[in-house]
């Protein structure tokens, strides 16, 4: 699999007075793993949100392997290979495991009126596309090792298995850019151990480019090559972590800046 390029041009985004992200810049090279720090409110989620499509910015461009796709809808981002997780889960809950990572495949599939007919009737072709989505649902699982909880209901899994069903779901859409917003975030040891463990995984083996917000910087100056701060919405920092962390600006936004 081939990960995708990703440039962002004099980005901005603002909600009535807030400014949000404020004429941000960033080039990330396919295949290559990056993630954006900063305080709370520093605008990395609002960025994210421009690039997959969820918020619309006010000025600027997104480039996906050099075509603007600044005004594309974020469904058809999705099936160009951009792929999103959430800070809080969006999950089926009162849906199994493989429920789950099964709805993400149909939410992206393309079926004309008659190709519907035969899907509900399971007919020719139609047929023959779930069967795949089946197969490869269960390969996603199987990749993020959670076989054995397949058919379990989401509500009744722990934060950890329940984060790792919001990865499958994202790479149901077999992504070549996957951002993924604190993945981490309230896991213990053991769990953020497995996600690092996976997430290197994706970037390293199967080439998928990422842009990971992450809070806990002891993770981020382990795994990340290049880190990324934001702080009020403009990138004040970027390059190999010991560098970022240094940085007299980054030094301020955490410690004197708030």
């Amino acid at each position: 699999m081939q990960g995708a390029s990703l440039e962002v041009q004099n980005l901005f985004l603002a909600f009535g007075k807030v400014t949000a992200v404020n004429n941000v810049s960033l080039k990330v090279r396919a295949g290559e793993f990056v993630s954006i720090i900063g305080p709370n409110g520093a605008g990395k989620t609002s960025l994210l949100n421009c690039i997959n499509g969820f918020y619309r910015p006010q000025s600027g461009k997104i480039l996906l392997d050099g075509r603007d796709v600044t005004k594309v809808p974020m469904h058809v981002r999705a099936r160009m290979g951009i792929a999103r997780t959430f800070q809080n889960v969006q999950l089926y809950l009162h849906e199994t495991v493989l429920e789950n990572v099964r709805a993400s495949y149909a939410a992206y599939a393309r079926y004309d009126p008659i190709s519907l007919l035969k899907s509900v009737l399971w007919l020719g072709p139609a047929s023959r596309e779930e069967e795949k989505v089946f197969e490869s649902a269960e390969e996603v699982i199987d990749y993020l090792e959670m076989w054995e909880y397949r058919n379990k209901v989401v509500a009744h899994l722990p934060l950890g298995l329940k984060k790792r069903v919001e990865l499958a779901r994202a790479l149901a859409l077999n992504p070549k850019l996957l951002l993924l917003d604190e993945p981490m975030s309230g896991l213990t040891f053991d769990e953020k151990y497995d996600m690092v463990r996976f997430v290197l995984d994706l970037n390293e083996e199967k080439g998928i480019t990422v842009l990971l917000i992450e809070h806990d910087l002891k993770v981020v100056m382990e795994v990340a090559p290049r880190v990324v701060v934001m702080h009020q919405g403009t990138v004040i920092a970027d390059g190999p972590p010991l560098e970022v962390a240094a940085a007299p600006k980054v030094i301020e936004a955490y410690i004197g800046g708030g």
